[in-house]
């Protein structure tokens, strides 16, 4: 284990926060390329949400002349970076704090930058796929028949979906919080079990202020991840314990287990596909008759 002072704790944050704005800063660079096709991605859930409503054209306005240049070439470039340069800023993250660590946990380094930046991104790509479209669609039809035509600002859009996608991918980060924690010997599995009421609690009311809509069903669509990403998390701290007491985890027996399961949910879907009718779409809630 390394020592340093903490005036060198410092200088090394210092340095790492300019190498993490540098790294922002090249992909912020490499989005402007594609401020337009990024565009288009952005506003699919809102666009989608309007041709299920049968509005017709599904366009967005602008109000405001700056709305355009702000949200095209302001703040969809820097999400985009965000999670372009996630990897990087994660790496940053880990040498800051792998001074602290023992040689043999600093092993961690690659999956800890590799998971964290595919939660994250997950994280991203449930919230554009499954939470917003099906969100904006209940959001924009509440009106519908009360002499009320749904008119989505760019702006306001823009700002919604922004917090969405970068709550949610922090949300999904909660594994790695979770191990992060335990690695340091902050927490421990049996802690977290034993007061996993009290963090379902919190995440739900954490879901409560993520969702861009006040109904139930749309937090049990953000908080039902959650909460199997805390026990994931759980299951990952509980491996590390395993690991620093010189013990193994059943593989074997949790892989014939999985399979099994695997197996029994495969010849449900299968049998709903050929005798009920059931059919895949490529949005929410991804099972039709």
């Amino acid at each position: 284990m390394l020592r340093m002072s903490f005036l060198e704790h410092l200088e090394e944050l210092r340095s790492r926060i300019i190498r993490v704005l540098l790294g922002v800063g090249v992909a912020f660079v490499i989005s402007l390329s594609f401020c337009y096709p990024l565009w288009n991605v952005v506003r699919q859930p809102a666009t989608a949400a309007l041709q299920t409503l049968g509005i017709n054209p599904p366009e967005l306005v602008a109000i405001e002349p700056m709305e355009q240049f702000n949200t095209i070439w302001v703040k969809i470039p820097l999400l985009c970076s965000a999670f372009i340069a996630s990897p990087w800023i994660l790496y940053q993250v880990w040498a800051f704090v792998s001074p602290g660590l023992y040689r043999r946990e600093r092993r961690w380094a690659a999956p800890f930058i590799v998971c964290s930046a595919g939660l994250f991104i997950s994280g991203g790509l449930f919230a554009d796929f499954v939470a917003l479209r099906y969100g904006l669609t209940f959001l924009l039809g509440l009106g519908q028949g009360y002499g009320i035509r749904p008119m989505v600002s760019i702006s306001n859009y823009s700002n919604m979906f922004f917090n969405v996608i970068l709550g949610v991918g922090l949300v999904f980060e909660l594994p790695v919080l979770i191990f992060f924690l335990t690695l340091l010997r902050i927490v421990s599995p049996q802690f977290l079990l034993r007061h996993s009421r009290y963090a379902i609690l919190a995440i739900f009311v954490m879901a409560a202020v993520v969702t861009p809509t006040p109904d139930a069903v749309n937090m049990m669509i953000f908080a039902t991840p959650m909460v199997l990403l805390f026990f994931v998390g759980i299951f990952a701290s509980y491996l590390l314990v395993l690991s620093r007491e010189g013990r193994r985890f059943p593989w074997h027996k949790t892989l014939l287990i999985g399979g099994i399961v695997l197996l029994l949910i495969t010849a449900v879907l299968v049998l709903a596909i050929t005798k009920y009718g059931v059919h895949l779409v490529p949005h929410w809630p991804f099972f039709l008759r």
